[in-house]
């Protein structure tokens, strides 16, 4: 964020609640004390009204009556509150669509013709779909429900089949923080059956309920670095893999699913990428057929072939 936009950001929380302590908006807009009185300062020379009471029922407040004048979108910022909100819907479905045509609808009547005509020519020509890649009219209802439990942190009674596991377990868990990646939804929070900080994808949930027990967030958390931190901690397999000349095209296409390429001089392209385990890495191999050829590690390379023995005995007969 910046100068500008926590300017703005000062003036509706000032508006919103009077006597704030500097040390709160200082939290709010993730700046030091320091910096807000700096930006008290420039509000003044800017003529808005912004007195201080000392005492410890005092703090910073606008002067009685003051409201900040209508906001003045350019062009490009239209868009983006279209195409946020559009978002939004594309990706809770039903929780928050409703909400977000009502807001559409509300900047819609307030723009200006150019703005207006701006967002239009977004609705017909930009669009973001497809970003799941579980039912979700199936998740909706869990979805629901972890929203509800984030946003009153309330803890959750689940039933959770885990990747490759062939019975669910029940675990009761304080979910922190629902997150959208790679086409999956994600909840994050502390499991009580390990005793410790664990991500789950919502999809693999078998049922779920809410319980009145509640729960704090730990201050120190923030689901931002979690996720850095988890991505850069996670046990890896990194894989080389070479497609044949006549699948060159294949792997290029694909640049996004790999670490590096590196195009060979007899047309065949040697790829790397990571993966969180040797089956995924081994299917991952597999759903290329013949025209692609592990070269490491070798393991991986054991484990491909033992699969590939097994698949070509179930069709042995045909």
């Amino acid at each position: 964020m910046n100068t500008a936009a926590r300017l703005i950001t000062l003036i509706m929380l000032l508006q919103r609640r009077s006597n704030q302590k500097a040390a709160e908006l200082a939290q709010e807009l993730g700046v030091s004390r320091r910096t807000v009185h700096r930006y008290i300062a420039m509000l003044d020379e800017m003529g808005i009204p912004v007195y201080s009471e000392r005492g410890p029922h005092g703090g910073f407040s606008l002067v009685r009556g003051y409201r900040m004048p209508p906001l003045v979108f350019t062009p490009e910022e239209a868009v983006a509150v279209y195409l946020g909100a559009s978002l939004v819907g594309e990706m809770w479905g039903r929780l928050y669509q409703e909400a977000a045509q009502g807001a559409l609808a509300k900047l819609d009547n307030v723009l200006p013709d150019e703005q207006r005509h701006e967002v239009a020519w977004a609705r017909r020509t930009l669009l973001a779909t497809g970003m799941h890649r579980a039912d979700h009219t199936l998740l909706a209802p869990l979805l629901e429900k972890l929203r509800r439990a984030t946003r009153e942190r309330r803890r959750v009674a689940m039933v959770y089949r885990g990747r490759g596991q062939p019975e669910p377990l029940q675990r009761a868990l304080d979910p922190y923080a629902l997150v959208h990646r790679w086409g999956w939804w994600y909840v994050i929070g502390h499991c009580h059956l390990r005793d410790g900080l664990r991500t789950f994808r919502v999809d693999r949930i078998v049922e779920l309920m809410l319980l009145d027990q509640t729960f704090s967030v730990p201050a120190d958390f923030d689901v931002r670095e979690y996720l850095a931190v988890e991505q850069q901690t996670e046990p890896r397999v990194r894989v080389r893999m070479r497609f044949a000349p006549q699948a060159a095209l294949l792997a290029l296409d694909n640049r996004a699913s790999w670490e590096t390429v590196d195009e060979q001089p007899d047309g065949s392209v040697v790829v790397t990428f990571a993966v969180p385990d040797l089956e995924w890495a081994a299917w991952t191999a597999l759903g290329y057929g013949p025209q692609a050829v592990v070269l490491e590690p070798e393991e991986l390379r054991r484990l491909v072939g033992e699969r590939a023995r097994a698949i070509a005995a179930q069709y042995a007969s045909a």
